[in-house]
């Protein structure tokens, strides 16, 4: 409750009380013996509005007095048992009221400034007081967190009625480091962020004799280097210590551990248990000496007793005792990155190894270890992404080659199923022919949707059309032992998704979801909206708000430990056996996923269970858009028996591709002028009087790629019709396709049926 302007005003005038009320009596006083009746009357007035003034003040003011003894009786009831240390003080920083635990921490201050009471306690107590009591005064209440000589301190203040504070002083160095500098014997300070000394204990100062404020006054040779020899500048002459360093994230504070250059005793290695930074004494022979307790818990060893380096790390490239005996002889300085070996979860150390050499001449070594784990987690990510990015790469690379050469394959075999019937001997190993063909573009479409390259066909679908259509086939895929339930939200949206390749998907998880299951069990196949207000952080992306179709696969398998979780969408990456899985289903289904524009993630509880979870953005079409979409006929993969008429001008570089592409046109009753290349293909336009119905072109080919010579040949023949033919995806020349009129694309490899009717759609 804040103080009335009446009161603040009494609060001032009380001083003057006294001089006010004997202004007022004089002035009445007066009145009775001056002559003139009017200022007689008017000197009475004036000394009563004094007296009654004088009046009115003492009585707020005595009112006001009784309101401040209630609130300081109040804080004393509330704060006199405080473990913390407690003050009062007034605007000035003038002590009123002190508790138990301040009079016994501090004494009796009660009238001296805090300042003063503080002076002790911190270096710089005015400013850091000053500093709190000006943001006290502008928002109610502040507080800091100030290091103090021994240990750390949280300083709050609030702001009391609008004229005093109370001030309250907890001690929380326990929570930020559990040390107290001065309740242990190893030399040590304290940095600030900028490398300010905030703290010197006991026995540093008396180490090197005196008390420092700046770094530069106690280590001769800066910059520090953990792990390293520093000299020090003490009262009686240069010392070597070695420096261990401890970092508080948070805060930016630093904490330097000395380790004077002597060979410890063991009563000496006792001490280094409290410090926050790991240390190991280990022989020219790789045996651990002595160890502290932080290196303990890092190497997950109970004791140091037994152990040898080189059981306890790995990952150097040659045997750890080649590491340690270069160290020893002087050979080798520089850190290295290493793997605990015992503990469960991976664990990876920078180890800084230094020699020292005892009184007695015998070389041992101390080792600094410095927890590398987020580190080389993060170097893993990376080299993960630059993985996937190589694979991806070579995926789209060798896919125009490849495709090449099953566009061929697959094409002369349609080519020689036409002259064969099924009584022909040779009829049962064309098939094989082209099945295998099949299965080998179906093996190149895998790594190009793992890629993210493959060529989609999306259209507006019904999802619970889709998954009963498909219910048949996964049923008879799950077996008898293993049970299909799909469930479905009421009033499902749209999505726009490349239906086929939507199936593949299910189809994946499925299978998967089966082959975890070998005893049986039940594969659960949900779908729901989901409307996203913000955005879903998880697996390292983001999912941005908007409306969602959800579709969730899981089952009540043996489950994924969470280590391979990270690894389950790599390619070739499987934890089946050799010869019962290739690696690429999952990874084909996050390809398929990621290029519609969805996101897929996976929880997996060993023992009991895996759900995978799709999300893939719902889109907005009318109800009998969607109907159309879904029931429209697929003229893909329809066998065209129409026989054609029209001039083809085919342009393709791979020779295979072009004989049969050719005869397959012929076949059907079109004209065919066949050219190698794009100049070629330009040369021959040149003849005006030859009329052209449509251009079938490569992309890709050496010199001028078919979009650039199209472009030119429509300037003078704006009416032809044009069928892009790429072993690539359309996406990696769209922006070129759609700047052509009257194009569509046919994705390599393609069978005889498919070209044909490609080219007779031009016509239609």
């Amino acid at each position: 409750m804040s103080v009335g302007p009446l009161s603040k005003l009494a609060g001032r005038l009380a001083p003057y009380c006294l001089a006010i009320a004997t202004g007022g009596v004089l002035l009445c006083i007066s009145a009775l013996v001056i002559p003139l009746s009017q200022l007689a009357i008017l000197a009475f007035v004036a000394g009563a509005v004094l007296l009654w003034s004088a009046v009115l003040v003492r009585v707020l003011n005595y009112r006001h007095s009784l309101r401040r003894r209630r609130i300081r009786d109040t804080l004393a009831a509330c704060l006199e048992n405080d473990a913390a240390a407690a003050f009062s003080t007034d605007m000035d920083g003038v002590i009123g009221y002190a508790n138990h635990a301040a009079v016994t921490r501090f004494g009796k201050h009660r009238g001296n400034s805090l300042v003063t009471a503080l002076e002790d306690l911190f270096a710089s107590p005015a400013a850091t007081l000053s500093r709190l009591q000006s943001r006290a005064l502008a928002k109610g209440a502040a507080r800091e967190d100030v290091v103090m000589r021994h240990g750390h301190m949280r300083l709050s203040v609030h702001l009391i009625d609008g004229e005093g504070f109370l001030w309250r002083l907890e001690n929380v160095a326990a929570q930020n480091t559990g040390l107290d500098g001065d309740a242990i014997s190893l030399p040590m300070l304290s940095l600030s962020r900028n490398n300010t000394i905030l703290f010197m204990n006991e026995p540093l100062r008396r180490l090197i004799g005196h008390q420092a404020k700046t770094l530069d006054r106690i280590i001769s040779d800066l910059p520090i280097r953990p792990g390293d020899v520093h000299a020090l500048s003490a009262v009686d002459g240069r010392i070597y210590a070695r420096i261990a360093q401890y970092e508080s994230g948070a805060t930016g504070r630093k904490e330097l551990y000395f380790l004077p250059e002597v060979t410890p005793s063991v009563g000496e290695w006792d001490a280094f248990d409290a410090l926050p930074v790991a240390l190991l004494k280990v022989a020219v022979d790789g045996s651990i000496l002595q160890s502290n307790r932080h290196s303990r818990e890092l190497l997950a060893i109970p004791t140091h007793d037994a152990f040898n380096l080189g059981d306890l790390v790995e990952g150097l490239g040659r045997p750890v005792q080649d590491w340690v005996s270069d160290v020893a002889m002087g050979r080798a300085r520089k850190p290295e990155f290493v793997r605990a070996s015992r503990p469960q979860n991976d664990t990876f150390l920078q180890i800084t190894l230094n020699r020292v050499e005892g009184n007695d001449g015998q070389v041992e070594l101390i080792a600094v270890l410095s927890d590398a784990t987020e580190l080389k987690s993060l170097e893993a990510q990376f080299v993960q992404s630059q993985k996937m990015q190589a694979i991806g790469q070579l995926a789209g690379g060798i896919a125009h080659d490849f495709n090449n050469l099953l566009t061929a394959i697959s094409g002369h075999c349609d080519l020689l199923l036409l002259r064969h019937d099924e009584a022909d001997p040779e009829y049962g190993d064309l098939v094989q022919i082209h099945q295998n063909a099949n299965r080998a573009a179906s093996l190149v479409g895998q790594l190009l949707a793992f890629s993210r390259k493959q060529t989609l066909k999306p259209k507006v679908i019904d999802l619970r059309d889709t998954l009963s259509d498909l219910a048949h086939l996964l049923n008879r895929l799950v077996g008898e032992k293993v049970t299909l339930t799909l469930t479905h939200d009421v009033g499902l949206l749209p999505i726009r998704v490349d239906k086929r390749q939507l199936e593949q998907v299910i189809m994946n998880l499925v299978v998967n979801a089966r082959d975890a299951m070998p005893a049986g069990g039940e594969i659960k196949v949900e779908t729901r909206n989901e409307v996203l207000r913000e955005g879903l952080a998880r697996d390292r992306v983001t999912v941005p708000p908007g409306e969602y179709v959800i579709i969730s696969v899981t089952d009540q398998g043996v489950g994924i430990p969470q280590e391979r979780l990270p690894k389950v969408f790599e390619p070739f990456y499987t934890t089946k056996r050799t010869g019962e899985g290739t690696g690429l289903g999952l990874s084909t289904a996050y390809g398929i996923i990621k290029q519609t524009g969805g996101f897929i993630f996976v929880d997996s509880v060993v023992g009991s269970g895996t759900a995978f979870t799709i999300y893939l953005p719902a889109h907005t079409a009318r109800a009998e858009a969607v109907v159309e979409a879904a029931h429209a006929p697929d003229s893909e993969g329809e066998v065209s028996a129409e026989r054609g008429s029209g001039v083809i001008l085919l342009v393709e570089d791979e020779a295979p591709v072009r004989a049969f592409a050719s005869r397959a046109l012929r076949l059907r009753g079109y004209t065919v002028i066949e050219a190698e290349n794009a100049e070629e293909a330009l040369e021959t336009l040149e003849d005006k009087t030859l009329h052209i119905d449509v251009f079938v072109s490569d992309v890709i080919m050496p010199g001028m790629d078919g979009p650039s010579w199209v472009s030119e040949a429509l300037k003078d023949r704006p009416g032809v019709k044009v069928v892009f033919v790429s072993g690539y995806a359309e996406d990696h020349f769209a922006a070129q396709q759609a700047r052509i009129p009257n194009s569509s694309f046919l994705a390599k490899p393609f069978s005889l049926s498919e070209l044909t009717a490609k080219v007779q759609a031009q016509f239609d």
